[in-house]
């Protein structure tokens, strides 16, 4: 078992990899670990994660409250969020937030990360949904990301950034790291004309080798919570799509009235 004070340098040392890889730039970003069933670890407000050492972590307990801080070191008001996720699920046991470019790029637009267009997205990493805004700070972000929790372990957050979590800190940073880099791929991707997406047949196939593999964590998989499917591989419109052609016609013109609508045509 990894003791307190590794899992701090453990933070420090992730907080280092997410400044130096753009994933949070001046003091952005927060990480937490969780150290027993009434301690967590986790890193101050107002501080560049870039730069920490042992000593600026913090210790709170289930609610967020502080239980142990160095000089003015406090946690971070978006903790709530983190505790959220420990609460409900019991195998995680570490959460980063971060504001990775392109991932970060995607929440801003709107645009879920749920196209299959490389295998190792698919099998380890699944769909990305959008949790829906909310102010920070506040409890709008723990409420939102709630409903996501069960069947997903990375999400954007609308206008935000990216929240990932894992049963260690090494695979909550490794989720991080993946949602960018599918994030990045499908931005060049559709730079150069647009991706070409696995078939449907092959999505299911990904899926199937996911637990022959017995890969820890949660996957949307063969589930769709999102109406539309606009947050699933499994049931969006361009993979192993079952909509009718009239159901495909009313999304088309719902789709251009809101274009239209948007230009002020």
């Amino acid at each position: 078992m990894v003791n307190e004070f590794e899992l701090r340098k453990q933070i420090c040392e992730v907080g280092k990899r997410i400044y130096n890889r753009n994933m949070a730039a001046a003091n952005d970003g927060n990480i937490s670990v969780k150290l027993n069933d009434k301690e967590w670890l986790c890193t101050p407000t107002g501080v560049s994660k870039g730069f920490m050492t042992p000593d600026y972590i913090c210790k709170v307990d289930s609610k967020g409250n502080v239980l142990h801080a160095n000089g003015s070191y406090r946690p971070s008001s978006e903790i709530k969020m983190h505790m959220r996720v420990y609460e409900k699920r019991s195998d995680v046991n570490a959460v980063v937030h971060a504001h990775p470019a392109y991932a970060t790029s995607f929440a801003i637009a709107g645009i879920p990360l749920t196209q299959p267009i490389m295998p190792e997205a698919v099998i380890f990493l699944g769909c990305v949904p959008i949790v829906e805004y909310g102010t920070p700070s506040t409890m709008e972000i723990p409420d939102n990301v709630e409903k996501y929790l069960e069947h997903y372990d990375s999400v954007l957050l609308e206008s935000h950034g990216a929240l990932t979590w894992g049963r260690d800190l090494q695979s909550a940073y490794h989720m991080m790291e993946s949602t960018e880099f599918y994030a990045q791929l499908l931005y060049h991707a559709k730079v150069l004309g647009g991706p070409k997406e696995l078939t449907g047949a092959q999505v299911k196939r990904l899926y199937e080798l996911r637990k022959e593999f017995g890969i820890p964590g949660r996957h949307p998989a063969e589930l769709c919570l999102n109406k539309k499917g606009s947050n699933c591989h499994n049931c969006s419109t361009s993979v192993g799509d079952t909509t009718s052609s009239s159901s495909k016609e009313d999304m088309v013109k719902e789709i251009t009235e809101k274009v239209i609508k948007a230009l002020g045509m």
